[in-house]
């Protein structure tokens, strides 16, 4: 590690070294130098370039991805030999700019940090991103077509539009991504790192633990969806577990039990009747002059109460408002987002939820999930499922990578008790696999921790990552 950062970042490939048993090589991963796409605080010195790799390692024809990252060093000259690397969740979400937010906070007084790009997202070449599903998904608005069925003509055009490309979309997935990032700390000679994800990338940075555990020293995984999880099987069940902890405490705290007591059965009983039966809006475009006629349904209806899980403080309005039929307003800002250029997942996003999910997923499974929520039945909770994956092209993980395994390393594991994604369970499951992490727990919270109330926490656990945690705090547990 004391040779991490020494090195210039010029056009190199690097000379051949002693790969780790699970990483043999037969490639050299390259680095490129390349202007910084995000800007950064001009004070910290920051190096921008690509990490340079096979598309597809199994077929190595020569087709390289580009991969940035940025790392943005430590003005301390006796800072820690371990940087922290983050990247971001989905998948598909983009990583750089959390080095903004690194070089402002007080993780850089101590290390390097380091955000790195996925393959097919943000600033990665090739992206993996089209209009076509967007288009579709739109489409299905503005004719009143079925929804699902213009989703499965999107993906498919979107499939088409990116092979047309010359995009090998079955190199698009976490195995890979585990090798990426080996191949980042392999380039760069770093001997010794701390790994950061948030949901998805909290499962990446497991699995990159897994595949050769000796150049990890830590793990902050915040609101992780650890890969032995079967998500889709779980997100109905999630999502209501969350709606009943956020039930209880309007229950429990509630002054005006005329509007909200018993709020979980009103919900029950709105949701269950109202079925599948279409509602009509009038909705103007922005930029337009003539409004159109839109149906909308009750998926509609749950995909306005799921946004509003990043404030749940708002959602026992946003729920009464709805049962009571006042949809309007919400709905409307729900079709603005979708007209003002939304594109629906992105290929990337597509091709990790795919290689990853689909081919480990029972669809028996999903009709009990709908038989215990029958007012949840034909609702995808998240927008990728496995009718958009029959039509993409995609190879699953391998088995190896969707089994949990013990490892002795010390994580930090943060939730908040409300997440309607990744509920808290699932830091408890890799805390029984991992018997050296510490649990947080946020009451209050939803999915995807962050910024400030964690950061205190994240750097006592860097410095003393055996040590164990404690909070002074009501609203945060320690376990």
């Amino acid at each position: 590690m004391k040779k991490a950062f020494l090195l210039t970042l010029v056009t190199i490939v690097f000379l051949p070294a002693v790969a780790y048993p699970q990483e043999k090589r037969n490639y050299q991963p390259i680095i490129e130098p390349c202007a910084c796409p995000v800007k950064i605080d001009s004070s910290f010195k920051t190096r921008c370039a690509y990490l340079v790799v096979p598309e597809n390692r199994k077929k190595n024809n020569g087709k390289t991805v580009k991969l940035p990252f940025i790392i943005v060093e430590s003005k301390n000259p006796n800072k820690q030999q371990d940087p922290l690397l983050f990247t971001g969740g989905g998948p598909g979400a983009g990583s750089l700019g959390w080095a903004r937010g690194a070089a402002a906070s007080q993780v850089i007084n101590d290390r390097d940090c380091i955000a790195f790009e996925q393959r097919g997202a943000g600033y990665s070449l090739p992206g993996l991103s089209g209009p076509e599903l967007g288009a579709a998904i739109k489409a299905s608005y503005q004719k009143n077509l079925n929804k699902d069925s213009m989703v499965i003509e999107g993906v498919k055009q979107l499939r088409k539009g990116l092979e047309a490309r010359g995009i090998d979309l079955s190199a698009y997935n976490t195995d890979e991504t585990v090798s990426d990032i080996h191949d980042l700390l392999y380039a760069l000679q770093i001997d010794s790192v701390n790994l950061m994800g948030i949901s998805y990338s909290g499962g990446l940075m497991q699995a990159v633990l897994q595949r050769d555990p000796s150049r990890i020293r830590t793990l902050i995984l915040d609101s992780p969806l650890p890969t032995f999880v079967p998500i889709d099987e779980d997100e109905p069940a999630n999502f209501n577990e969350a709606l009943n902890i956020l039930f209880e405490h309007v229950e429990k705290d509630s002054t005006d039990k005329a509007t909200y007591g018993n709020l979980k059965a009103q919900f029950v009983q709105y949701f269950t009747a109202i079925g599948q039966t279409p509602f009509y809006i009038s909705y103007l475009e922005k930029g337009t002059t003539d409004s159109i006629r839109v149906q909308y349904t009750r998926n509609d209806l749950f995909d306005i109460i799921q946004n509003y899980f990043s404030n749940p403080s708002a959602i026992p309005h946003v729920i009464k408002e709805l049962i009571k039929g006042n949809h309007r307003a919400y709905v409307t800002a729900l079709l603005d987002d979708i007209f003002s250029g939304y594109r629906g997942p992105s290929g990337m996003r597509i091709s990790v939820y795919c290689a990853d999910q689909a081919a480990y997923h029972h669809e028996n499974v999903l009709r009990q999930l709908y038989n215990a929520y029958p007012y949840m039945e034909g609702y995808h909770i998240n927008d990728v499922y496995n009718a958009m994956c029959d039509c993409w092209t995609y190879t699953p993980v391998i088995p190896a990578t969707k089994q949990p395994f013990y490892s002795p390393k010390p994580a930090l594991l943060a939730d908040g008790e409300m997440d309607n994604a990744c509920r808290p369970l699932y830091i408890d499951m890799i805390h029984h696999y991992m018997p050296n992490s510490q649990r947080l727990l946020f009451t209050q919270r939803s999915h995807g921790i962050g910024g400030g109330q964690l950061q205190p926490f994240l750097i006592h656990f860097l410095d003393h990552p055996y040590e164990r945690l404690i909070s002074d705090k009501q609203n945060i547990i320690v376990y």
